[in-house]
């Protein structure tokens, strides 16, 4: 079973940076990790959890356009570990943000607490 830590989120103002953490742990190899696209999803209130960055075992991304330019997703598959640098944060990227494998290619792992990104204006 693997499981998925997400860190990194708090209260901000409109315009200021933040940067998510992700660290899967449990019975998971550096190899089965570094093999699989992951992804950061995001779950609004009132709203359905979406996917709007990805990063491939290439290290290759994708960006929705809600959020291209703005946010950058890593990883470390060393240290089992996927970034988000989040910057010019806008109210409506409020919302629990979680990572886990891209759920296309790739079969989801059990999903971790999420952290919460709060963005005032």
């Amino acid at each position: 079973q693997v499981q998925l830590v997400e860190s990194g989120g708090g209260l901000v103002q409109a315009g200021e940076s933040l940067r998510l953490s992700c660290v899967a742990s449990g019975r998971l190899l550096r190899s089965s990790f570094s093999s699989v696209s992951m992804a950061w999803y995001r779950q609004a209130p009132g709203k359905q959890r979406e996917s709007f960055a990805v990063i491939t075992r290439g290290g290759s991304t994708n960006y929705a356009d809600s959020v291209k330019g703005r946010f950058t997703i890593s990883r470390d598959n060393a240290e089992k570990t996927v970034y988000l640098q989040m910057n010019s944060l806008k109210p409506e990227d409020t919302a629990v943000y979680y990572c886990n494998t891209d759920g296309i290619r790739y079969t989801l792992w059990s999903w971790g607490q999420g952290t919460q990104v709060t963005v005032s204006s």
